[in-house]
């Protein structure tokens, strides 16, 4: 990759890291679970669907860390940082994966990626409330529903907008060209 390509892709991902924590911020609808709800996770999703597993998982990571680290979640810095880049490079993966089995399918992959990149988020986050915060295994539980809800706004909200991405070509273009 050329310089110029990787300090473009580097400032796109910087982009994608500021959305994410914008679109994280901007909008809070609160769980009782004391999440809550926002269009983060269509960000994030975009962020690997569009950068590809390295700048994406970077650019879902830091922007959606920043954003609980700005907003007062700062027990949560740290596994939002991993989940966060879990979920982007797991809808690389499964996208990129099932292009030998759907390769003109491009929407149901969009669709099959995104349902399971955000259980991965669902399941880490379970993970991340019982075992590492120590809240016990109710508290962890307690968070599957509103993380559900969560990911699901955000994989219909990520599939509507990787649409125009993809049938737009000059914004085509910049997906080809920076994944």
């Amino acid at each position: 990759m050329s310089i110029e390509k990787r300090t473009t892709k580097t400032v796109v991902a910087a982009v994608f890291a500021a959305l994410s924590c914008v679109a994280t911020m901007v909008i809070q609808i609160p769980t009782p679970t004391g999440g809550y709800v926002h269009m983060g996770d269509c960000i994030v999703l975009l962020c690997g669907l569009l950068l590809g597993p390295i700048y994406g998982g970077l650019a879902a990571g830091i922007g959606s860390a920043m954003a609980d680290l700005l907003t007062g979640y700062i027990s949560y810095v740290p596994g939002t940082f991993v989940i966060k880049a879990l979920v982007a490079i797991t809808a690389y993966l499964v996208y990129d994966g099932l292009e030998k089995v759907m390769a003109k399918r491009w929407l149901a992959r969009a669709i099959i990626s995104g349902i399971l990149a955000e259980l991965l988020m669902v399941f880490g986050y379970f993970l991340y409330k019982w075992v590492l915060l120590g809240s016990g295994l109710a508290a962890g539980v307690d968070t599957i529903l509103s993380n559900v809800g969560q990911g699901a706004f955000g994989a219909v909200a990520a599939v509507v907008l990787f649409i125009a991405f993809y049938k737009n070509p000059y914004l085509r273009r910049l997906l080809e060209m920076y994944r």
